[in-house]
């Protein structure tokens, strides 16, 4: 009869740590997914070393917006995740011109940047830069503009390379 209580107990244990870790593993993949900075192209809103959590759930139900912050994977090497700000919307005309970015037309007021802070565009020596986003991709930038390698290289985000947008900062490396 002993015996049959602690094994009935070890069950129990186990169904209870079974469910526990199917439940971690399914937020894990599902709902939020933990995502280190790595570099200095989102300073000085994300530094280097910074933990964070992503969520995963609302580009489920629409689509990323100007100025979210995001992860996805790098469109040149799907295994790595970057980490910048969403500029450029499909179908939108970006332009960057004597340092500022527009938008059909309309310059862009960009209140995450540093004050003084501008595009810069001497990826080609080109003085103005201008593109027409396909439908399904977006154009995303760093916020340190001067140390980012990012949609002004010539690449250009997939929705489905999106990962998710920066949700929660758990621990700031400062």
């Amino acid at each position: 009869m002993l015996f049959m209580r602690k094994f009935t107990s070890v069950i129990e244990v186990l169904k209870v740590i079974g469910i526990v870790f199917i439940a971690a593993v399914a937020i894990r993949y599902f709902l939020f997914q933990p995502f280190v900075v790595e570099g200095s192209s989102m300073e000085p809103n994300y530094h280097n070393g910074e933990y964070l959590f992503i969520e995963k759930v609302s580009y489920r139900l629409h689509i990323p917006e100007r100025g979210d912050v995001v992860v996805f994977k790098y469109p040149n090497s799907p295994n790595i995740n970057y980490i910048k700000r969403v500029v450029g919307l499909p179908g939108e005309t970006l332009r960057i011109d004597g340092g500022r970015v527009s938008i059909d037309g309309k310059l862009l007021e960009e209140s995450y940047l540093e004050p003084g802070e501008m595009t810069l565009i001497n990826r080609n020596n080109e003085a103005t830069y201008e593109i027409t986003l396909p439908e399904g991709k977006y154009f995303v930038m760093g916020d340190n503009r001067d140390h980012s390698s990012d949609s002004r290289d010539g690449w250009l985000v997939p929705q489905n390379y999106i990962v998710g947008r920066s949700a929660v900062t758990i621990y700031a490396n400062k």
